[in-house]
């Protein structure tokens, strides 16, 4: 399902990738394989010049109901709290009985609340050029004072990152927390009376309702506005090796949608744009993050910076699924393998090296990052792994007690 299902980000890319010392790299070490365009974990980017390279994504989710949340931002212990705000309608047509709006209302009602992002990342490629990529998404204001919510693969990397409200003011933004599991971020912009997202409760969602989809497709399109039913509940999907439950919806979904939001027939945001199916010739396949699922992440990444208690092995991980690949990182077998090591890690302290095959995780055999990831996921922090590995045709059993995992971990 990886390689279905990709984030909806529109980056500049020109193929470029950032050589890492000391950790597995391709044999073309500025080379890299361009990812379907897809909306979801990576946002949208486009090439500007010869030395653009990898681009930015965009997705955000917020919480329910009035829920305080404690930023130490800068010493800072101001509360960030999810706005209860009345939905309004600036239509004049009537909404019906139970109250739920037109796609027109619900457009008018919300459209203030999604702006559009936009990033710069700068990297230096095997020749030690110096490299700037620029991308685009979406994100939801979720309090009057300027706190935005997105998606990490949005902002990932990036130098800069601005925020560009429906009215067309930027402002340069502050990344407050980012979560890579959830595909959650929160940014921070110095605004005041702004217009937070009504929020909804995506646990009440039924198949078959209707919702609207708002974004900045394109990268160039803000306030793009699409409609469609819930398709699904709770789908079971896999990107970039991280296992999720989402909403499927039939709305129109395209590359720079990442991090708008998804909202009910009432106007309440119940969803974070996530992914779309990149099959060929398939449409009206997309996905979202429920609200209700991201209030937990967004309290954590608002007062920590990272979502704490999560364990992690403390690596990167490559997943080498065919002969292309195999030959692009110089291996002469598939599986699942460590691209790099964090310092000060419990895959560091156990001897696990760059270049390792992951064979197994506590006797359970796994072939891929997601299955690594899963094993991991189901311990806790101080735990001991057995990880069983295969380094020079020779295989080691190593213990690894995982650490917690923050921004620079990984894994």
């Amino acid at each position: 399902m990886n390689d279905q299902y990709t984030n909806n980000q529109f980056t500049n890319n020109n193929d470029e990738e950032p050589k890492v010392e000391n950790a597995l790299v391709p044999i073309d070490g500025d080379q890299k394989k361009k990812k379907k365009w897809s909306a979801g974990k990576n946002g949208f980017a486009k090439k500007t010049g010869a030395m653009m390279a990898v681009g930015l994504v965009l997705s955000g989710a917020c919480g329910f109901g009035g829920g305080m949340l404690a930023s130490n931002l800068g010493g800072n212990n101001k509360s960030v709290m999810y706005q209860s705000v009345e939905r309004t309608s600036t239509n004049s047509n009537e909404t019906s009985n139970s109250g739920a709006m037109t796609t027109q209302q619900i457009a008018e009602s919300a459209g203030n609340s999604v702006v559009e992002i936009k990033t710069e990342t700068v990297t230096k490629d095997s020749r030690l050029q110096q490299a700037v990529s620029q991308g685009a998404g979406s994100g939801v204001i979720v309090t009057n004072d300027g706190y935005v919510v997105t998606n990490n693969h949005v902002i990932d990397g990036a130098s800069k990152i601005t925020v560009t409200l429906k009215s067309g003011e930027s402002h340069e933004a502050t990344l407050v927390g980012t979560d890579a599991t959830s595909d959650v971020a929160l940014l921070k912009i110095n605004a005041s009376d702004l217009q937070p997202a009504v929020m909804g409760d995506s646990d009440k969602l039924s198949v078959g309702e209707t919702v609207v989809a708002i974004g900045n497709p394109l990268g160039e399109l803000g306030g793009t506005v699409t409609d469609g039913i819930v398709s699904a509940l709770n789908r079971e999907i896999t990107i970039d090796g991280d296992t999720m439950n989402l909403l499927q919806t039939n709305a129109a979904i395209n590359p720079g949608n990442s991090g708008g939001g998804l909202f009910n027939e009432y106007g309440e945001l119940v969803g974070i744009v996530d992914a779309k199916s990149t099959g060929t010739g398939v449409e009206g396949l997309g996905f979202a993050i429920p609200i209700n699922d991201v209030k937990t992440v967004v309290e954590s990444l608002s007062q920590n910076g990272y979502v704490k208690g999560r364990p992690s092995l403390g690596v990167s991980l490559v997943d080498v699924n065919s002969a292309e690949t195999a030959m692009q990182y110089r291996v002469s077998e598939m599986g699942v393998y460590v691209a790099k090591v964090a310092d000060n890690s419990g895959a560091s302290a156990a001897g696990i090296q760059s270049g390792d095959m992951i064979v197994s995780v506590d006797g359970t055999a796994v072939s891929s990052a997601a299955d690594v990831k899963a094993a991991i996921k189901s311990h806790q922090v101080g735990d001991t792994v057995k990880i069983e590995v295969q380094r020079g045709g020779s295989m080691l059993n190593l213990n690894a007690t995982l650490g917690e995992e923050t921004p620079t971990t990984n894994n």
